[in-house]
């Protein structure tokens, strides 16, 4: 295969947007809620497969697939550090000749010192990213390093189309307000040692940040996923909190230029000042958008409650989701989940129309016990929205990555082996078999490989196989 230019892979293919994409009126059919995956018939039921790197069957996949697991923590990196755990949210932000080159997020806290070079850290915070090197032809990791230290809870975030990582961080902090007490400890995750404010976006290249600069005007709140418009350069931005959360844009001044400055606005759904349980299927519902006045004013005044930004677009007419997770962007489409949204609390899938200027519920669990919990999301290069399960539910079975197809079909694709019981690295796998979320679901250039992560102990897979028989 020719190489895939990097400018040109990044605005029009598999990372931005899927290759066939859902359309503007793919979701008429869909009036069904959501159960537990399914078997899709060109697929196939799911079987433990060995993973080509340990040898041990950490994954069921359908017939035909396979992969690799590569950069676990406590990996030595090639910057000589320790590969941090907690795995969340990843894009792809270059493919050039077969090398895919992925940034990892790192959801750590705590400040006991940052992994990685702490000369090049932005804080003594333990959060940040690393950046992979997956070279498909010859199937391995053929580099890892530290690419941005110092944060704190980077959770999700997105790519953008000129080659960074948007990295995303779910936790406001402020260490001039530490006098409230000692009870904040435990609710900053252990930052009281803390030097610098926190629940910014930072955007990171893939060689790394050596002064890591936050993007003050795109907001100070419990950030979550971001993914950006190519035409506009517009970012669109969720927020994980509960009970009231954001669905954010931001315009900044000069395209392309983030740090540049912009404006930071919240969505408004017309006659709805909360959308989180009672919302009806596939009824579209207009929207504006409102501007918030201070997006540095993490906290209302006098508290550290981390609802500054949010309440200030409610109280702008904004509209409150709870607990927005992963949020991709797709043909003029924001595809976005709320964690815990719906009548069950199990989770739900948005898609808002910016062409049509509509928004419309297109998916909800109504199990917490089954499919739940949908986090990270992106869309296929066959056009389905493939979703990461942070179940929110206790059972013993398997997390998923699971597909939505344009027709409203949920099919299993990946799960974790709940028969899984071996020991890996120093890991001990059975917990992580049932109780690991996965994130960072992403491709490569060419649709032949899929990236995703699972969040602990913390590990990258790299899946391929026969794509053309299915969905995905």
């Amino acid at each position: 295969m020719a190489p895939v230019d990097r400018r040109e892979f990044l605005q029009h293919g598999l990372v931005a947007a899927g290759a066939l994409g859902f359309g503007m009126f793919a979701w008429s059919k869909l009036a069904r809620q959501g159960a537990a995956p399914g078997m899709h018939a060109s697929l196939g039921p799911l079987r433990p497969v060995p993973d080509q790197t340990s040898g041990l069957p950490i994954l069921k996949l359908p017939e035909g697939f396979r992969y690799h697991s590569f950069a676990w923590a406590g990996d030595i990196m090639d910057d000589g550090y320790a590969a941090p755990g907690a795995c969340d949210g990843m894009g792809v932000v270059a493919d050039e000749e077969g090398v895919v080159t992925l940034i990892r997020n790192q959801e750590l806290s705590r400040s006991s010192g940052a992994f990685g070079d702490p000369g090049l850290a932005w804080d003594n915070t333990g959060g940040g990213t690393t950046t992979l090197k997956f070279d498909t032809r010859q199937e391995r990791l053929v580099e890892s390093r530290t690419s941005l230290a110092g944060t704190v809870n980077n959770c999700a975030g997105g790519v953008t189309p000129w080659g960074t990582w948007l990295s995303c961080e779910e936790a406001p902090v402020t260490p001039e307000l530490r006098h409230f007490g000692p009870e904040l400890r435990q609710k900053f995750w252990y930052l009281d040692n803390a030097r610098k404010s926190h629940g910014y976006v930072f955007e990171v290249h893939p060689e790394g940040e050596s002064n890591p600069r936050p993007i003050i005007p795109m907001g100070q709140f419990y950030h979550e996923a971001a993914t950006v418009d190519p035409q506009t350069s517009i970012v669109y931005m969720t927020e994980d909190r509960a009970p009231y959360a954001g669905l954010y844009r931001y315009i900044p001044d000069v395209p392309g230029n983030l740090q540049a400055g912009g404006k930071l606005q919240m969505l408004s759904v017309t006659g709805h000042a909360e959308l989180n349980q009672s919302v009806a299927l596939n009824v579209p519902m207009t929207f504006g958008w409102v501007d918030i006045a201070d997006p540095a004013r993490g906290h209302s005044p006098g508290t550290h409650d981390g609802a500054g930004v949010v309440a200030q677009g409610m109280a702008a007419g904004g509209t409150a989701f709870t607990s927005l997770e992963g949020c991709t962007f797709d043909h003029g489409l924001v595809y976005f989940t709320s964690k815990k949204g719906g009548q069950a609390e199990a989770g739900q899938i948005y898609c808002l129309n910016l062409p049509e200027g509509t928004l419309q519920l297109i998916f909800e669990a109504v199990d917490r016990n089954g499919f739940s919990g949908m986090d990270n999301i992106i869309v296929s290069p066959q056009g389905s929205l493939m979703i990461c399960e942070d179940r929110i539910g206790l059972t013993k079975a398997g997390q998923h990555i699971a597909g939505l197809t344009p027709a409203g079909d949920l099919f299993a694709f990946c799960q974790t082996n709940p028969e899984l019981a071996a020991k890996y690295k120093g890991h001990v796998l059975q917990n992580t078999a049932v109780t690991a979320e996965w994130a960072g679901v992403c491709f490569s250039a060419d649709g032949q490989w899929m990236f995703a992560n699972i969040y602990n102990p913390g590990m990258t897979f790299a899946i391929t196989g026969p794509w053309h028989k299915g969905p995905v």
